[in-house]
């Protein structure tokens, strides 16, 4: 890839758009922008399965009349194409109903502070160099066992863009960021049937990714380890979920604590805000500027600078997750969480890694993949099929799959009882192994 991105002028196609979104009698406009390039590459049996180039580009546009909005987006950004989409935007604008949480983000939440939070590191990769990591990904875990029978496939990527949200505030900030990725899924066969499984890396900075081999392996160890699967002994038991699984459970409190939710009074957290909700080892952060992180951002979908804050301090909820109009709905601020939570951070509550969690837990379920929608935010019922290990004295016994695993999300909170330090942080949420108390674990 090369080391610069081939971009349109990004800044003059938002200021194109606020220009004529004021030129025909638009109260207030906003703009994002985006453009990315990379590549993507994948090795399935020592063949190039796809070979994927992309560039693309956008815009989208949302204008306001005093409360009434609408948007339009387009790919095109020649100033005609541009001008027309603004143009749709405010037709339909002028004919929908007035909101009077609609409008932007007050002018005086804009980020004036841009620093820079190491978020683009270019991989000068080729194509040839792309489909050798691929296949030395996959053959080192082909090669690791006779049993590892065959492949989904290894992929290597790496992508890199750039980012632009401007508003008639006057306020224009942009983004570029890189994002490189390499994965593994391979399929393992022995007496008793198939088995699949996959492990992968990603990083913003390609120094900072494991070893294709590495990653070939480990996806084979994954796979291997589930061959042989038993049955699941039907209860109540604990449950210790792996820190690949574990920010599932975090995704749903989030669910519960976003404006949406919230100001639809749907959400089983509802006006729970200042009260305890986990146990009181457990803290949890949003951390923004945090380097080379993948959730990282200055600002957020409506240009509202972000923060360092707190979502759980010694288990009781200290805020909502709000963008301008939720909070608006709701009577509050917005928490500069439009487009999301940016780094969300579960401080581990103990100097033990998985190892020392299953020892802890002594008896149990280990659960290493959920599968299904089976989560209701309205009351917080929780039901997944899953796939894992038992666990009895203190270590794995044998793998087991299709199995349902059962509580209520406000239970599985309180009963918390540890956070493991292996934390993972391949994505937005950086937290290590969670054990929890008891669940309903039962045959599917």
């Amino acid at each position: 890839m090369s080391q610069e991105i081939q971009k349109p002028s990004l800044e003059r196609a938002a200021e194109i758009a606020l220009e004529q979104a004021n030129k025909l009698g638009a109260t207030a406009a906003e703009v994002g922008l985006s453009h990315s390039e990379g590549l993507s590459v994948t090795v399935r049996q020592r063949d190039v399965e796809t070979l994927e180039h992309n560039n693309d580009t956008g815009l989208g546009i949302t204008v306001f009349f005093g409360q009434s909005k609408a948007s339009s987006s387009t790919s095109d950004l020649s100033p005609a194409a541009i001008q027309e989409a603004v143009q749709a935007a405010c037709n339909i604008a002028k004919h929908t109903q007035a909101d009077d949480a609609a409008g932007l983000a007050d002018a005086d939440l804009m980020a004036t502070s841009l620093p820079d939070l190491s978020l683009d590191h270019p991989w000068n990769l080729t194509v040839e160099q792309a489909i050798e990591l691929a296949t030395d990904c996959e053959q080192a875990g082909l090669d690791s066992d006779t049993r590892i029978s065959n492949s989904e496939g290894a992929t290597v990527s790496s992508h890199r863009g750039q980012r632009i949200y401007a508003n008639s505030h006057g306020f224009l900030g942009k983004t570029q960021s890189s994002r490189h990725s390499i994965s593994a899924s391979l399929i393992a066969k022995d007496e008793r049937g198939m088995q699949r499984d996959y492990w992968y890396d990603m990083a913003r900075d390609a120094s900072d990714l494991s070893s294709a081999t590495s990653v070939g392996i480990k996806a084979a160890q994954r796979t291997l380890a589930r061959l042989g699967a038993g049955d699941v002994k039907t209860g109540s038991y604990p449950v210790l979920f792996t820190a690949d699984v574990a920010p599932s459970l975090f995704g749903q409190l989030i669910a519960a604590i976003r404006g949406g939710a919230l100001y639809r009074k749907a959400s089983f957290l509802l006006d729970k805000r200042g009260e305890q909700i986990f146990p009181s080892f457990v803290h949890i952060h949003e951390q923004p500027h945090l380097l080379k992180a993948l959730g990282s951002a200055a600002f957020d979908a409506e240009g509202v600078a972000t923060s360092n804050r707190d979502i759980i301090l010694d288990g009781v909820l200290q805020g909502y997750v709000l963008d301008s109009y939720a909070a608006r709905r709701l009577g509050m601020s917005t928490t500069a969480n439009a487009g999301g939570v940016h780094n969300l951070s579960i401080d581990s509550s103990t100097d033990m890694g998985f190892e020392g969690l299953i020892k802890q837990m002594d008896k149990g379920i280990i659960v290493t993949e959920t599968m299904g929608m089976g989560v209701n935010i309205v009351n917080g019922d929780y039901s997944q099929g899953a796939a894992g290990f038992w666990v009895e004295n203190g270590e794995i016994q044998y793998p087991v799959d299709e199995f349902t695993i059962a509580s209520n999300l406000q239970d599985m909170f309180m009963k918390l009882v540890a956070i493991g330090s292996d934390i993972d942080l391949r994505g937005n949420t950086r937290c290590g192994s969670v054990l929890l108390d008891k669940m309903m674990i039962a045959a599917a």
